[in-house]
């Protein structure tokens, strides 16, 4: 029997998670016409714990964990992951084998009464579970007021529609997936609210010398979204990005070249950092590092100080 009779993917149950791991099935299905490609559904952590902030409950990891526990008990062969959502170092034995190309990376504006940011009157209350929107919010918005708001998409809509809140900010990426692109009133350009490291790509995991898998996943890595995110996460990485930094990195290729853009600040948008460059796509990985020197240099330190004080 060949290695690739039957292909099982991991996926958390939300509908945001099972849109990409059909989307990721489809096209592994039309790349193996002989295997069967199955999605085995779990329930993470992180979908569970609904009532605390993401980052007083461990982070990201939470919503991976029990995907790759299924990958290394031979359950399933690969997971399929919103980059936003994968920590920044990866936990032993396991790889990022392929990052397919880009839905949009913007944030988006969702509310039933106001057209933007701009058009909302001082307190009223806008919902995210992001400390990178809550800093953005608060520096360009200091009127508003920020509530968190935790729950997969159709929570988070559902809150909105019942009144708890005046506007919520979420990730365009899956609104657009979910066929739910009517409810964005405006998407937040990256000058406005500078996207996530990784946000609107997805990432394949798998065990790490799983070549056979490797091989069969890698006609979805798409090379310059793989750069850009690539990019993010090593200037990520070199600040300690966690969902306990109020942090966005976003890279695109202009011109033959990468440019990258990030910053870090204090959660009540005080105190930010910012920077930019543009190098070679094939040096990703360092030019995300030498961003964060840059920023480091500019006072990066003291905030990430003062972030570990009150985290």
């Amino acid at each position: 029997m060949s290695a690739l009779s039957k292909i099982i993917i991991a996926s958390r149950e939300s509908r945001l998670a099972m849109w990409q791991a059909v989307h990721v099935q489809g096209r592994l299905a039309s790349l193996n016409p002989g295997a069967e490609v199955a999605i085995l559904g779990m329930t993470t952590r992180g979908d569970q714990i609904l009532d605390r902030p993401l980052a007083e409950i461990g982070g990201k990891g939470l919503f991976i964990k029990e995907l790759e526990v299924a990958m290394q008990e031979g359950r399933a062969h690969l997971a399929v992951h919103s980059m936003k959502d994968v920590p920044m170092v990866m936990p032993e034995g396991f790889t990022l084998a392929a990052i397919s190309a880009r839905e949009n990376p913007c944030d988006a504006f969702v509310s039933n009464q106001y057209a933007g940011l701009d058009d909302l009157p001082a307190g009223a209350v806008v919902g995210t579970s992001s400390l990178r929107r809550e800093a953005v919010l608060r520096t360009g918005y200091p009127h508003l007021t920020i509530k968190s708001l935790r729950g997969n998409l159709d929570t988070r809509l559902r809150k909105l529609d019942a009144g708890e809140y005046d506007a919520i900010i979420l990730a365009a990426a899956g609104l657009v997936r979910l066929g739910l692109k009517e409810r964005i009133r405006a998407v937040l350009t990256p000058e406005q609210s500078l996207p996530a490291p990784g946000q609107g790509a997805l990432g394949i995991e798998l065990l790490a010398g799983d070549a056979a898998m490797a091989a069969v996943v890698a006609p979805l890595n798409d090379v310059e979204t793989a750069y850009c995110v690539q990019a993010e996460r090593a200037f990520s990485r070199a600040l300690g990005g966690s969902c306990q930094v109020p942090l966005g990195g976003y890279a695109v290729i202009d011109g033959g070249q990468l440019w990258l853009r990030g910053f870090v600040a204090t959660a009540d948008g005080q105190e930010m950092a910012t920077g930019e460059l543009r190098g070679d796509p094939a040096e990703a990985e360092a030019l995300g590092r030498q961003l964060a020197a840059t920023l480091r240099a500019q006072g990066a330190d003291a905030i990430l100080e003062k972030l570990a004080h009150t985290g």
